[in-house]
């Protein structure tokens, strides 16, 4: 089949000349392929990882450890799909001396190393080789402030509690 570039185009989400490797907080939502429950279960309010979902846990914090540069804050992991505050610095958080270091991998970098190694260790777990995890992009918000990053925060915490009233939430019950 013959490329067709009207039919390969995608439209970027991201904000036009945005540098998404500068210093700054960032508001992501990752979605799973086509919003399969993936994940675990809410009871009572309370998000109840299974063992994909603890996968996802680990490997959202392995972000952290991985590049100096990178800090985390508030995140959760939902049936099928996760929110996470991710701040990235202009260096690392210390260090006794300079030593030469790779460039800042931007966000969208980021969220691809994210992405593959969970989708890699859920597979291998499922023995599901090759097998789509995640939606193929995501959704990113700049925070531009501390009373946003507050209100972010509270939003993320606050999602298990409100898991039953969730847009993403295929069981919910929509008024007529």
């Amino acid at each position: 089949m013959k490329f067709d570039p009207k039919i390969h185009h995608r439209r970027s989400i991201r904000l036009q000349g945005y540098d998404y490797s500068q210093a700054g907080a960032y508001f992501v939502t990752i979605a799973t392929w086509q919003r399969e429950m993936l994940f675990g279960e809410t009871v009572d309010g309370d998000m109840q990882l299974n063992d994909f979902g603890k996968i996802v846990s680990e490997k959202w914090q392995w972000l952290e450890t991985q590049y100096e540069y990178v800090e985390l804050g508030a995140w959760v992991v939902m049936p099928n799909h996760f929110h996470g505050i991710l701040l990235i610095h202009d260096r690392g958080r210390g260090g006794s001396r300079p030593a030469p270091t790779p460039p800042i991998k931007p966000l969208g970098g980021l969220i691809g190393a994210f992405k593959t190694v969970s989708t890699k260790q859920i597979n291998l777990l499922r023995d599901t080789e090759g097998q789509v995890v995640w939606q193929r992009n995501y959704y990113e918000h700049i925070i531009h402030s501390e009373p946003e990053m507050d209100r972010i925060s509270r939003y993320i915490e606050a999602n298990p509690l409100r898991w039953a009233d969730d847009d993403e939430n295929p069981n919910r019950v929509r008024p007529l």
